[in-house]
């Protein structure tokens, strides 16, 4: 895999057709595998941070082809943005790789997850643990001003297989302190800790793996996840949420849910 530029593109909204339909206003591909685009969102869509949605695209029989997609942006931006992966034989992403600005996407705004806010109970340091594509809901919720104002430390790790891939994340972490909305609410409160599995980075390593021998916290000179304090969030494969979870569980931390709010949550609703 070889690292790409990104590439914006931008252009007028043209009028809608599809029934659930949105424009697609902006695409960046960042590596051969992994690209983000922007669509219009509905006026009528609520939903927090780091919440997921059904999107997709018209099959070639007239029927949509829908797949779940944590909403990338927070949930005061004017439109919603997502981060996905390029499977080429995917039934929905081989499609959704070939989008431009000014096509159309379909878009169920009833949104719903896990990695939310009120299903965790109050604490003091904030970890979102993410790989790949995983990272998309804490995007959302990075740039939402509710996680400083709850936590005294946010820190966010995301593991992939390449430097390239962790471009996404990286750059989105580097301008939120410059953000005009975000960064006077984030000031020293943000940590970033990316790591890599294949190629050679300043952090080599699994997260599990550097969580059970303790690295990450030699590494960033904090004291190991106790139920007292820390809380976190969880998104990626689903061998990495089952990893995790034993992990914070034998920390102490119990799964919350939206009815059940407690020390940790997954999403499992990811798309590989």
């Amino acid at each position: 895999m070889t690292e790409q530029n990104p590439v914006n593109t931008e252009n007028a909204k043209p009028v809608k057709a599809l029934p659930d339909a949105q424009i697609v206003t902006s695409v960046t591909h960042w590596t051969d595998t992994l690209f983000s685009f922007r669509v219009t969102r509905p006026k009528s869509l609520r939903f927090r941070s780091g919440e997921f949605v059904m999107i997709g695209l018209l099959k070639d029989d007239g029927r949509p082809l829908l797949r779940a997609y944590s909403i990338a942006s927070p949930s005061w931006d004017e439109e919603l943005e997502f981060y996905s992966i390029k499977v080429q034989d995917g039934p929905l992403t081989s499609r959704l790789q070939h989008l431009k600005v000014g096509d159309e996407l379909i878009l169920r705004p009833k949104p719903v997850g896990t990695l939310v806010h009120d299903a965790l109970t109050p604490g003091k340091r904030l970890w979102f643990f993410a790989t790949g594509t995983g990272f998309a809901p804490f995007a959302s919720l990075l740039r939402d001003p509710e996680t400083y104002e709850r936590f005294d430390q946010v820190i966010v790790t995301h593991t992939c297989r390449d430097v390239a891939e962790l471009e996404y994340g990286r750059q989105l972490v580097e301008n939120l302190a410059d953000d005009p909305l975000i960064g006077e609410f984030i000031g020293n409160k943000l940590t970033y800790y990316p790591t890599t599995t294949r190629e050679e980075s300043p952090k080599m390593g699994r997260i599990t793996t550097l969580l059970s021998d303790g690295t990450v916290f030699n590494d960033l000179g904090i004291e190991t996840i106790t139920a007292d304090t820390d809380r976190a969030m969880v998104c990626g494969s689903m061998g990495l949420n089952n990893d995790i979870k034993e992990i914070l569980e034998g920390f102490g931390l119990r799964e919350g849910a939206n009815s059940d709010p407690a020390e940790y949550v997954v999403e499992k609703a990811f798309v590989g």
